[in-house]
């Protein structure tokens, strides 16, 4: 069965997940809705998903199960296995036995030892380039070989629709804060304005002052001077 042909089957499937993905609010749900999707669609018993941070850092954002938060950390904290290899190259990993997998030895020890035997790690990118990965989806199952040829095109279908879904989830959430931020910021400019009789310029002169001189962000002095009606020391 081929990539298109296991897409026109699943359309349906895919269809209703595009819709999941689409309503739910934040990045925090996205990611939910994805790794819940994976236990329906695939042969694995555990899912999981972990995503780059702002320092280049990959964090778990979402599991099925606890063991799956194990499997991440143990390579996060070495930085070493199939995720890291997954994030960096851009490749997909498949382990068909961690028993018998001589590429992460010490990593597919401890792994099996959870009852972990077989993991295929999907790279989440939207486009060319290191920026462009998001991140990884992670599939887990105690039964050796437990992925076959279709799981693993499913696995990049719902992989293309998680990437899309992350990175949207997380342009809005930043324009929301942007949007968010810029109205803290007028309303603080207003305080200053009507307490001192200064101009919109002189107002934020102040603001981008005190946000300087006590490193603490433009917005959270806007914050600070809304809740307390004062200044930063």
């Amino acid at each position: 069965m081929t990539e298109q042909d296991i897409a026109a089957h699943s359309a349906d499937t895919f269809a209703r997940l595009a819709i999941e993905l689409h309503d739910a609010p934040g990045v925090e749900e996205t990611i939910d809705a994805v790794v819940q999707f994976a236990l329906q669609a695939l042969s694995c018993t555990y899912a999981g998903v972990a995503l780059y941070t702002r320092g280049s850092r990959a964090e778990v954002a979402a599991v099925t199960d606890p063991v799956v938060a194990e499997v991440y950390d143990l390579q996060i904290s070495s930085q070493n296995g199939p995720l890291v290899t997954a994030l960096q190259d851009r490749t997909t990993v498949l382990i068909r036995d961690t028993l018998d997998d001589g590429r992460w030895p010490e990593w597919a020890a401890k792994v099996a030892a959870l009852g972990v035997r077989s993991v295929l790690d999907v790279p989440l990118a939207t486009g060319n380039g290191a920026r462009a990965t998001v991140g990884v989806l992670g599939l887990y199952s105690p039964v050796v070989d437990a992925f076959s040829q279709d799981d693993e095109a499913i696995a990049h279908i719902l992989a293309r629709h998680a990437s899309v879904a992350v990175a949207s989830a997380r342009h809005e959430e930043t324009m929301a804060q942007a949007v968010d931020a810029r109205k803290l910021v007028g309303q603080a400019m207003g305080i200053l304005m009507e307490r001192f009789d200064v101009d919109g310029d002189r107002a934020f002169a102040i603001l981008k002052r005190y946000s300087q001189d006590t490193n603490t962000k433009l917005r959270d002095v806007a914050q600070q001077l809304i809740d307390t009606r004062k200044l930063p020391h």
